[in-house]
């Protein structure tokens, strides 16, 4: 009884292989490819230029250079416009402020940012809810009516301990355009 490991079968073709590539190695290249060997000591370096033929490629060099400084200084040549879309280029580690100091910000309610007001107290008058907010970076207070706008948002509803507030994000990753930001009267409870 004869009994075959499919190991050594698996080996012996590993082996034929292996043979193959010697073979095709070591048969010499065709016709009109081969190179000549020219040993060491029979070699012979190629005549150096003369100076001028240097002199020439360098000064071609340099102008290749000037040329290549002239086009990376020009202000004109390339610039960035991200549209309504962050800038790839910028920090997200730095708070940009830039933007807002791009636009002058209005007086009153409408120049605020949602982020740097507290509501101060809330009343109930007959016309509906108002809010008395106070601005971080302003010492006036100002009156917050449902609907009002903000620099970053609106006024989404006010209730007896709270302000609602839909704050526009400027993220095209998110799945809303805006969130909900609740300003509460107390913030300490």
């Amino acid at each position: 009884m004869i009994v075959r490991d499919p190991a050594l079968g698996l080996l012996r073709g590993s082996m034929m292989l292996l043979m193959a590539a010697i073979v095709l190695l070591a048969v010499p290249p065709a016709r009109g490819q081969e190179e000549e060997f020219v040993p060491d000591d029979e070699f012979v370096p190629e005549e150096e230029s003369a100076p001028d033929e240097d002199a020439a490629n360098f000064q071609a060099i340099d102008d290749l250079l000037a040329l290549d400084e002239e086009v990376l200084s020009d202000p004109g040549t390339y610039s960035y416009d991200p549209g309504a879309r962050r800038d790839p280029f910028r920090s997200l580690l730095i708070r940009n402020t830039e933007d807002e100091t791009e636009e002058k910000r209005p007086e009153g309610p409408p120049g605020l940012l949602i982020d740097e007001i507290t509501v101060e107290g809330v009343f109930v008058l007959p016309e509906g809810p108002v809010a008395q907010i106070q601005s971080a970076s302003q010492e006036t207070s100002y009156l917050l009516r449902p609907g009002d706008e903000l620099w970053d948002g609106d006024v989404l509803r006010i209730t007896l301990d709270e302000v609602v507030f839909k704050q526009e994000l400027n993220d095209p990753t998110a799945l809303r355009p805006f969130r909900e930001v609740v300003k509460r009267l107390n913030p300490q409870q």
